[in-house]
């Protein structure tokens, strides 16, 4: 069975898109993607540096754009994907997109989402100075407790042991000082402590603006962050994006979802890397690809003609 992943916020780089602006019909679709999206995703996805596309309300729709453009490309046409693909899932806001791999909502509504969710989260993160850290290793009953001792919240579950916490850059800076025994802390390239309650100005935002989406209900199994399980109504999935921002997420449980829907392979749209690298290291046997660049697509092409259209379950 084969299986649709999209990365969420950190996974960007400097040009990434870049190579993808070489096929045909790509810069043409980005334009019309822009003046939805309300910035250039041409030049972010080019041009942008570092900074810039750190940027949330740059980085958001840039990832949802490029997970669109990246599945269309190895596709194509939408509806024969629907019959190949088994099941999606997204970590933060690749939910966005996977929820339009799905045909929850169509690329204009996902991305006039995404705008609205990065200004509204760019806003409720300019309130306090947040932000979020990755730790890898160590018990997780001690991270937890160092994590509630500082007053940070546990947003990301990966797996593996690798949790992220988030919380004001003064709690993040105490625990780089005093982390827990057999940890790592690495700060994450990211301008707020997103699935918090720090986010929640911006659930109010995103909930005025759901009534005005059109939605489906999914074609394929859709994998939710909140709790990893699989939900087939699309007002369902809608009501869940909108509190995703201020809620968890549980990447680890999706993953074993997965392992139970029978994943035999993954494919990681664009930027990716982030969530392959996850699922190799916690679904062992699964087959991964990381769909970085054109070049990745008859790789990509191989993978969906060998795993798809296997029969899915939920």
């Amino acid at each position: 069975m084969l299986v649709i992943v999209a990365p969420g916020q950190g996974a960007q780089t400097p040009g990434f898109l870049s190579s993808w602006l070489e096929l045909p019909g790509v810069d043409d679709r980005l334009q019309r993607w822009s003046a939805v999206a309300g910035l250039d995703l041409v030049r972010f996805g080019t041009e942008g540096t570092e900074e810039e596309i750190k940027d949330t309300a740059v980085a958001q729709p840039l990832l949802v754009a490029a997970g669109l453009l990246t599945a269309r490309a190895l596709f194509g046409d939408e509806a024969e994907a629907r019959k190949l693909v088994g099941a999606v899932a997204g970590h933060s806001v690749g939910e966005i997109t996977a929820a339009a791999c799905a045909g929850v909502l169509d690329a204009h509504d996902a991305l006039t989402f995404v705008r609205e969710r990065s200004l509204a989260m760019a806003d409720a993160a300019a309130l306090t100075p947040t932000g979020m850290a990755a730790l890898l290793g160590g018990d997780p009953e001690l991270v937890a407790a160092k994590l509630a001792e500082h007053g940070l919240t546990a947003a990301n579950n990966n797996g593996g042991g690798q949790i992220v916490a988030a919380g004001t850059l003064d709690q993040l800076a105490a625990l780089r000082a005093d982390p827990p025994a057999g940890s790592r802390v690495i700060p994450l390239k990211v301008a707020g402590a997103f699935h918090t309650e720090h986010m929640a100005p911006g659930v109010e935002r995103l909930a005025k603006l759901a009534p005005s989406l059109k939605v489906a209900d999914p074609q394929v199994a859709y994998v939710s962050n909140r709790d990893g399980e699989v939900v087939d109504s699309g007002a369902e999935v809608l009501a869940r994006l909108v509190s995703q921002v201020s809620n968890p997420v549980r990447w680890d449980l999706c993953m074993e979802t997965l392992q139970q829907l029978g994943a035999t392979a993954v494919i990681e749209l664009a930027p990716a890397g982030t969530l392959t690298g996850l699922v190799k290291r916690n679904l062992k046997g699964v087959a991964t690809l990381a769909l970085k660049a054109p070049a990745d697509l008859d790789k990509a092409r191989a993978l969906v003609e060998e795993h798809g259209g296997q029969e899915r379950l939920g």
